[in-house]
Formats: structure tokens, C-alpha cells, sequence
């Protein structure tokens, strides 16, 4: 006999992760059997709905239910435990206990949590019997829902609910003792029968049933009668109750079916899964399966699901002879324009077929609009094998699966072609141009804007108490001069007119801000938009259509949002909206064409007040081109993370469309430059390897393989597998009895690569260190060795076949995706030789005289000029001043004489955040010269900001002026010139200088306060 155990749901489990969620699965024991249920990701109301079978030899035995919470780095923690007796199902009259609500009870009573949650079962006995219900492998089950008449048949289970059984475990100490074995409760059943008057043998079984099994038949009555409703109206029913679930990701074995068909999403899902559509009978003559029965679509579980059954017999192949198949289908998602339908199908008479199912994900989504007009559906399918029992020859078993699934999918796909006119690849290539020409900002009317800024309460409140206030004055006569009153000047005479004052004051004020506001919402212009990328390579093309919900920082209850775009090293600005929660931009902008495949894109968008702004961000998002489909992108809405973003539910409105203009030779002219790097032939790696490195690791079309190694990924214990190089990510793979170890991240997200000499541990072989940046690589962290104080993962490989050959590729990939500081300055360097920035003789930088300069610091310092000048020597005296002002990364090229008198040379850093949220980059060239008199020197600066919002409107001139003070002060002078070179017109001048100015004074104070105590004699 078998006993059947059904895992349905759990709920109320207690947290056990630091997040405050769990990551629970149920594992069964009876005897020397066991099984295990998958994971479920970060929830403390999970859904199984797995079934298992136990072979029963001892009725004496007991189901051992343990819902367990898996730890990937410790041991797996203890939720709570279910202790049912085999012997208790096997006395109930139908031998089953139903499905009920059980109490999960904690290991000890000396447990800290007492409650451990619920879990829903549903348990039942297997027997041979003409009444019951077939698993399609022999045995029939037995099953309460099953038990209404004896001329019905049913494909499907009912799951109502039973009593809730809280004490289960106390019910074994009740029953008799007597009749332990099997074969003592066969002859109760026989002993009872001969009790009983003699009755036909096909009687009716609900004539001496239980009530609650009648009231569960009168509940399975009404569930036939809600099967009757239509198919539309059961998809209305659902989209009604969505509650905004996420599209489920694809399976991991692989996707069989990727195209995009011109038919709306609700008819494609029509077509595929409606009750009355023939397309499933189509399919099933184009195989050659037969005896094709479909089951109507039921609602189960209260309405919670909606599922229906296929059966056939499939055709014999050259291996395999015609077998019975099994299929449940259930909807996962429907809203509308999304659906998700899982498949679970079930062969058990061929060999092994009770071990395992396999399932199919079909997901329709909305595809890109047409030029025609006409609506488009993207339909996925992709697959897995869920192994309910382990098995030797799981191998060979989804071996044999893998090519049966692609030659069944491969006739699914041309019929569906035959059906369906699938998209032409040329129709949305030009969906791109379409999508862009039709974005452009709306002109909008002076009036039409007066009226949004100030057709309010304050503005109208403010005018009539004004007019109110002139009629009064025109209706009044002068009073007398009273008090401190004199000729011209008229104070209030008592505390209400004073409080009237102060309101009008007040009114006014703010209907000026409102003024400004509007004034400078007109005359700001994009920064970016509409500049047309150059060069031939990668095209990144962003369109920004418009933001929702966008936080506010003031009082206004609005903020003045732009968005910075940043790709491989390069930015991209958006224009400023003042005043603005739900501003619309309709902007376009393109980046410059890249060598290299871009890996993501990141958006941040920040509220104006200068390029020195302290202000948190207002959100930020990443797009990771190698986890989304780039036909997916072309329209879509991004939400932002951060706190301020995730309270107001912020988004932005996006299409980006990435294109390749070099062909298909991108693969060998990268490889040709990788091989300059590393001094070794690399070969060009075959389709076929590509294809199955990007299935492994989930990489779109264009990822290919440049080189992998064989290598141990150092943990605990040394895990040996293959490290796999792409021009994108570095990822490693390894297959250890059974168990998978599979992880990756960018290039972009590695801070530092270090060597570890030889150690007895590492086997003799170096290790090769990779440090990650902080709060990079998440997914990844199961495969690093350890987590430093600051938070940064660490990666350890060793035991290469050949070290050196692995440790240059790796280092010539991760150089070629970033440019260091040195190769920076070079290119600074090289810039500036096509820039004119030095005139005559004088040495005055060109356009200084047209600079308004002023003074904004100065003070007199116990320390010789010369001594002074130490800080812009390029010596540790001067990296350290740099690096307490808060600038990173600080590179420069050594002085270099001009004239004779005159030297050069160009510097590089980075502002921290704490200087500037978005740590924009300075590009400088210094000048330095001695003074007329010769007690002095005289030292030039012109600044160029990147990375800032308007950073390129303007330029920053500093002058330092260094001089011996008098014999007897012993000493210098130093006083500090400032101005700001606009090169393009904007209103917000003012507020752009203000903000420059008070950070440049307060780097000023701490560059010379540290050089006074560094350089004072002592």
C-alpha cells in the first residue's frame, strides 16, 4: 500500500532570516524514505502544492513533517514539526484524513518561539479500486473528494477544507491497541463487511457516509456548477482579483519557444488555453498523440486557483512506445495583458516515470508597438525537471527529456507559425525610429502656465486682501501722528493691525517665491538632449519620457528633478524641471558608440541646488543588460530604490534601445585586442559553446565566451569547477555529486585583484584575490570566502592549470573595462595640447581678463612662501592635503616648463560623496610663476567640472598669490582670488556661483590650516 501526502500551503510561519522573512521547505520521512519540497524564496506564506507517496510496511510507522528554513552559509534552521501515525489515516472509514489546517509544534517546549505556524495537508491511502481516482502508474487513489457516486469519474482534487486537527498526535494513545499489522486491518475490513447486510457490490457510497463527507460532496456539486461560467468570464474574475503579482522568471533548463507574434496578448491566450480553441487538438494530430481528452477549467482552493487536466497517449518515438500522459494545467498570473499558465506533466508508465515530472512555464506578455499599428505578444516557453525522488539515472533521464522537449516544441512553435503570423525582426528595428520620432516636449501657452503656478489659495488670497487693504487706505482719513510716529512714517496703533502687517508681508513673500519659480521653470533648457552619438560600435540610445511620484526635499511639497544617466564611464544629463512631482521631459539622448558590449546602465535622479549638493538623491535604478530583454526595454517603467523613492512608490518612464553597427565581427575584433593584452593566441569559441555557456548562466545572444579555466573556488573546502571569462562577467560553474554551485558578476564590480603567494593550503598555487565593490555582486556572495568590515565580498581562486595565462586574461578584461586614474591624466594631457589655454609670454590663462575675479580668502602664515609651496609639488604633503579636502583618486603629470619662468601641469580627482552626492570628476590645469619682485609666487588654476548637472555650461579660474611677508613678520601672505567663466547662458548663474563659492572657501580653510601644522617649524 502507498500512502499519499499532498504539501499544499503553509502560513503565520515565524521569521528566521535578519530581513524578518524565511526561506521555507517541508521535508517528509517515513522509515528509511525521504523527500523534500523546493525552496521558497523569502516568504512566510508559502505555496507547495507537491505530492509524494510513501510505500507503507508498518503501520506502527510515523509521517514525520518538518518545515525547515534553508541557510545557505550555516545549517538549515528548524520552523516547526507535524507527527502524524500511519495507523491513524488507515482507521479513518474512507483512509483518508482529508485536507486540513495543522498546528505546527516547535522541537521543545523550552523553545523560545511557541508558535511555529500552520501548514495545509492533504493525506490519504492509495488502494486498487474501480471507484477511486488513477495516478496513470497502476494504483488508484483513494481520495475523500472522490467518493460521490460510483458512476463518476473525476480528473481533478478538490482541496476544502477540513476541521483544523491541532493534536494529532494524542489520537494514536486512543485507538486499540489490537490489529497492528497490515494484514489485521485487511480483516477488519472484511470482519465489518460480514456485519453488515448483505448489499449489491456497486452500491452507493454516500448512503452510510459521514455528514462531513456529504457536505464536501455538496461543496465539489457547487464547484462542477462555477466550472460552467465561460472562459472570458473566468479570466475577468481573475484580472479582477490580481493583486499586481510579478511575472514569474524563466526555468532553468532552458527556453524553448522566444518569439513575438502579431495578435493582441488576450487573444494569444485564448488561442492556447481556451476551453473551446482547437489549437491543442491541431497539436496533438501533428504529433501523432491520440485518445486527447481536456478537462474544464475549475476554480480550487476558494477560487484561489484555476487549473484543468489533459490527458492523451503519446506517440511512440524510436526509443520510448506509446505511453499515457498526464497534464495539469494552472494559471499563475492573468491581469490582462500578462499571463503566466505552469504546465506539470506526468508520464508514469515509462521507466522511472514516477520519479519525476516535467514542467513548462508559458508567459505572454505585451510586445513592442508596430509601425502597422496593429498589437503584438512576446510568448516564452521554458521548462524544467522536478525530481520528486532521487534516482541514478537523473542524467540520463533529462538527457533523454532535453530532446524530446525541443522536437515537441519545435512542432508547437510551427504550428503556432501556421496559426499566427510571427513578427518580422525588420518591423521592430524600426519600431525604434518610430518610438523616438514620436517623442517631442509639448509647446506650452504663457497663460496655460500662470494659471497652473498661480491659480491657487495663496496668490488669490494675497490679491483680494490687497485690494481690500487699497480700498480701505482710498476710504480712510490720514490718522494723526501719535506716539513714534513722524512724517512719512505710519506704525500700527494697536496689536491687530500689527498682526495684519505681518500677514501681508508674509502672503507677499511667498507669492514672490511663486514668481521665481515660474520665471525659471520658463527659461530652463536640457543639457544633454538631442546631442547625436559619433563613432561605430555599441549605440546606446535612452529616451526619458516622463517621472511618477517623485519625493519633495521641501516645504513646497515639490522638488526640481533631473536625472543623470551614466553607461561604461559616460554621462548624460537631463534638463532640470522646477517645481515638479510628475514631470514630463520627452527627451532623448544618445551615447557615444562603444567598443565595448555596455553591461548597465545607471539612473539617478537628484534635486537641483548646484553641483555641489549635499542632498540625498531622490532615486536611483540600475538596468542590467545582461539580465533583461533588450526588447523588453524599449517601454518600460523603472521604479527607483531609496528611501525617499520606495515611500513614495517613485518611477521613471523609459525607453532604451541598444543596437550594434559593426555586425557580427564583434567577437574576433575583440579577441584580437584581448590577444595584445595577454600575449596568447585565443581562439574563437564555436556556437554551440557559446549557446551553452549563455544557457548557464542566463546571458543574452550577444555574451560570448572568451576563455574559461579549470580552478578551485576557495571557501571552507577548495570547490573545484571552471571559471568562465566574457568580455562582460566573470563567472564560475561547478557540478560536485549533484549539487551546483553557479555564480557571476560584472567587471564593472571588481575594486582590486591581488596575488596571494604560494601557501600550503592553496596547494602550491597562487591565489588570485578579487575584492568586489561595496554592495556589489549580492547574487554572487554563496561563492566568496569572506565579507571585510567594509562590507566588500572576496573571491578566492587557486589550483589553475596555468596560472599565468589565467591571471593575464584576467587582468587585461578587467583593465579594458575601466580606465585608471594614470590613463586619465594621460588623456587630460593629451587634450589639452589641442587647447589653447596659455597665451603670450604673460602666462595668463586666455579669457582670465574677461573673468570678474574676487577675492575669498586670505590669511597670513608663520611659513616662508617657498616652504608653502610644498603643497603643490606633487609630494605626499600635497596628496594628503588634497585627500583631507575630501578628493579621491588624486593623480598629476610632474611640472613641465613652458617658458622660462612659466611651469605646467594637469591634475585629476574625484569629490567624495560627502562633497558631492554625485561625485563629479575634476579635470585641472595649474600654472605657477614667481613674482615680479621675486618674494612670491603666483599660481593659476582653471577647473573643468564632469559629471555635474551643467557642469559644462562653465569653468572655475583660481588664483593663488603667495608672498614673503616684511623681514620682521617672518612669514607669508596668502590671498585667493575666485571667478566663473560661463560659457553657455543660464538663469540659474546666481545660485550655481553661491554654491561653488562656499565649498571652494571651506576647501580653501582646511588645505591651509593642514599646511600650517604640517610645515610650521618646531
Amino acid at each position: 500500500m502507498k500512502l499519499v501526502v499532498r504539501v499544499i500551503e503553509a502560513k503565520n510561519l515565524p521569521p528566521t532570516d535578519p530581513n524578518g522573512l524565511s526561506d521555507p521547505y517541508v521535508r517528509l520521512q517515513l522509515g528509511k524514505h525521504r523527500f523534500k519540497t523546493k525552496v521558497i524564496k523569502k516568504c512566510l506564506n508559502p505555496k507547495w502544492d507537491e505530492e509524494f507517496s510513501f510505500k507503507v510496511d508498518d503501520l506502527n510507522e510515523e509521517l514525520v513533517i518538518s518545515v525547515m528554513d534553508e541557510d545557505k552559509f550555516f545549517n538549515d534552521d528548524f520552523v516547526g514539526q507535524l507527527k502524524v501515525p500511519v495507523s491513524l489515516v488507515f482507521e479513518e472509514e474512507i483512509k483518508s484524513l482529508g485536507t486540513a489546517w495543522y498546528s505546527l509544534l516547535p522541537k521543545s517546549k523550552k523553545s523560545k518561539n511557541k508558535e511555529s505556524g500552520e501548514i495545509r495537508l492533504s493525506i490519504y491511502f492509495a488502494q486498487k479500486n474501480a471507484l477511486i481516482e488513477s495516478n496513470g502508474s497502476g494504483d488508484l487513489l483513494l481520495h475523500p473528494r472522490m467518493m460521490d457516486s460510483p458512476s463518476r469519474s473525476s480528473t481533478g482534487r478538490s482541496s476544502s477544507s477540513s476541521p483544523v486537527r491541532e493534536e494529532i498526535t494524542s489520537a494514536k494513545d486512543e485507538k486499540s491497541s489490537t490489529q497492528k499489522t497490515i494484514t489485521g486491518r485487511i480483516a477488519q475490513i472484511f470482519n465489518k463487511s460480514s456485519d453488515m447486510s448483505s448489499t449489491p457490490t456497486r452500491r452507493s457510497i454516500d448512503l452510510d457516509q459521514p455528514e462531513t463527507s456529504k457536505v464536501e460532496v455538496s461543496e465539489m456539486k457547487a464547484e462542477d456548477q462555477s466550472s460552467n461560467e465561460t472562459f472570458e468570464e473566468a479570466m475577468r474574475k481573475i484580472q479582477s482579483e490580481d493583486q499586481g503579482s510579478e511575472i514569474p522568471s524563466n526555468l532553468p533548463a532552458g527556453v524553448l519557444i522566444d518569439q513575438q507574434y502579431v495578435i493582441a496578448p488576450e487573444d494569444l491566450n485564448e488561442l492556447l488555453f481556451s476551453s473551446d480553441s482547437d489549437f491543442l487538438k491541431l497539436l496533438a494530430d501533428v504529433q501523432g498523440n491520440t485518445e486527447l481528452e481536456i478537462g474544464p477549467w475549475k476554480f480550487e482552493n476558494d477560487g484561489e486557483i484555476f487549473k484543468r487536466s489533459v490527458t492523451y497517449v503519446k506517440a511512440p518515438s524510436k526509443l520510448i512506445k506509446a505511453v499515457k500522459a498526464f497534464e495539469e494545467h494552472t494559471y499563475l498570473k492573468a491581469d490582462g495583458k500578462n499571463f503566466a499558465v505552469l504546465t506539470s506533466v506526468s508520464t508514469p508508465e515509462v521507466m522511472y516515470g514516477s520519479t519525476f515530472r516535467v514542467e513548462i512555464l508559458y508567459v505572454i506578455t505585451p510586445g513592442p508597438e508596430l509601425p502597422t499599428g496593429e498589437q503584438c505578444s512576446h510568448l516564452v516557453v521554458s521548462w524544467r525537471m522536478n525530481f520528486i525522488q532521487n534516482t541514478m539515472m537523473k542524467g540520463m533521464i533529462e538527457n533523454g527529456a532535453r530532446q524530446g522537449m525541443k522536437d515537441s516544441f519545435d512542432q508547437y512553435a510551427s504550428l503556432l507559425s501556421q496559426t499566427v503570423k510571427p513578427v518580422d525582426p525588420k518591423d521592430i528595428s524600426s519600431n525604434k525610429e518610430q518610438a523616438l520620432a514620436s517623442l517631442h516636449a509639448e509647446p506650452e501657452s504663457d497663460w496655460k502656465l500662470a494659471v497652473q503656478y498661480f491659480a491657487n489659495f495663496t496668490v488669490i488670497s494675497t490679491v483680494f486682501i490687497g485690494l481690500y487693504v487699497l480700498v480701505h487706505i482710498w476710504l480712510a482719513t490720514p490718522s494723526t501722528i501719535q506716539g513714534l510716529e513722524f512724517g512719512g512714517l505710519d506704525l500700527p496703533d494697536s496689536i491687530g493691525e500689527f498682526v495684519v502687517c505681518a500677514v501681508l508681508v508674509l502672503q507677499g513673500e511667498r507669492v514672490l517665491g511663486l514668481i521665481s519659480r515660474f520665471i525659471k521653470a520658463r527659461g530652463q533648457k536640457g543639457s544633454d538632449h538631442g546631442i547625436k552619438a559619433q563613432g561605430d560600435g555599441w549605440l546606446l540610445t535612452v529616451a526619458l519620457i516622463e517621472g511618477s511620484n517623485l519625493a519633495s526635499v521641501d516645504s513646497s511639497g515639490f522638488s526640481d528633478p533631473y536625472v543623470v544617466f551614466s553607461c561604461n564611464g559616460k554621462t548624460r544629463t537631463s534638463s532640470i524641471k522646477f517645481q515638479k512631482s510628475n514631470p514630463v521631459w520627452n527627451e532623448i539622448f544618445e551615447f557615444d558608440a562603444m567598443d565595448d558590449p555596455p553591461s548597465v546602465l545607471d539612473v539617478v535622479v537628484y534635486d537641483f541646488d548646484g553641483p555641489f549638493d549635499e542632498a540625498a538623491s531622490l532615486g536611483h535604478a540600475e538596468i542590467n543588460f545582461l539580465k533583461a530583454n533588450i526588447a523588453d526595454l524599449a517601454d518600460i517603467w523603472v521604479p527607483l530604490e531609496g528611501k525617499l523613492a520606495l515611500a513614495c512608490q517613485s518611477k521613471l518612464h523609459l525607453r532604451i534601445f541598444l543596437d550594434n553597427t559593426r555586425g557580427g565581427n564583434v567577437a574576433k575584433e575583440y579577441l584580437s585586442k584581448m590577444e595584445k593584452e595577454v600575449g596568447k593566441k585565443i581562439n574563437l569559441r564555436s556556437p554551440q559553446t557559446n549557446s551553452a555557456f549563455q544557457k548557464l548562466f542566463g546571458l543574452p545572444p550577444e555574451e560570448f565566451l572568451i576563455n574559461d579555466f579549470t580552478c578551485h573556488l576557495k571557501r571552507k573546502m577548495p570547490l573545484q569547477g571552471r571559471l568562465f571569462l566574457s568580455s562582460r562577467i566573470i563567472g564560475f560553474h561547478a557540478n560536485l555529486f549533484g549539487k551546483k554551485t553557479k555564480f557571476f558578476f560584472l567587471w564593472e564590480d571588481i575594486e582590486d585583484i591581488q596575488v596571494i603567494p604560494p601557501t600550503f593550503s592553496s596547494m602550491g598555487s597562487p591565489i588570485i584575490v578579487i575584492t568586489l565593490r561595496k554592495g556589489r555582486g549580492v547574487d554572487a556572495r554563496h561563492g566568496a570566502k569572506t565579507q571585510d568590515e567594509q562590507g566588500r565580498l572576496k573571491f578566492h581562486f587557486q589550483s589553475f592549470v596555468s596560472f599565468n595565462v589565467a591571471h593575464r586574461t584576467i587582468m587585461a578584461l578587467w583593465k579594458a573595462r575601466s580606465l585608471s586614474p594614470e590613463q586619465k591624466v594621460e588623456f587630460v594631457e593629451e587634450e589639452s595640447d589641442t587647447k589653447s589655454l596659455i597665451s603670450e609670454e604673460s602666462g595668463s590663462f586666455l579669457g582670465v581678463d574677461d573673468v570678474s575675479m574676487s577675492e575669498i580668502y586670505s590669511c597670513s602664515l608663520p611659513i616662508p612662501a617657498s616652504y608653502l609651496m610644498e603643497i603643490f609639488s606633487g609630494g605626499e604633503l600635497d596628496r594628503r592635503v588634497m585627500e583631507k579636502s575630501g578628493c579621491i583618486n588624486y593623480s598629476y603629470t610632474p611640472w613641465v616648463s613652458e617658458n622660462i619662468d612659466i611651469s605646467e601641469r594637469a591634475v585629476y580627482y574625484k569629490f567624495e560623496k560627502r562633497i558631492s552626492s554625485y561625485k563629479g570628476e575634476v579635470t585641472s590645469t595649474q600654472q605657477r610663476s614667481p613674482l615680479l619682485d621675486g618674494k612670491g609666487w603666483l599660481v593659476e588654476e582653471v577647473m573643468n567640472l564632469h559629471g555635474v548637472p551643467l557642469g559644462d555650461y562653465f569653468n572655475i579660474h583660481l588664483r593663488y598669490q603667495i608672498e614673503d611677508s616684511p623681514p620682521k613678520a617672518k612669514g607669508c601672505r596668502v590671498q585667493v582670488l575666485f571667478g566663473v567663466e560661463w560659457l553657455k547662458s543660464t538663469r540659474n548663474q546666481k545660485r550655481i556661483t553661491k554654491n561653488i563659492l562656499e565649498n571652494i572657501q571651506e576647501r580653501l580653510k582646511v588645505t591651509f590650516s593642514l599646511a600650517e601644522k604640517e610645515l610650521q617649524p618646531k
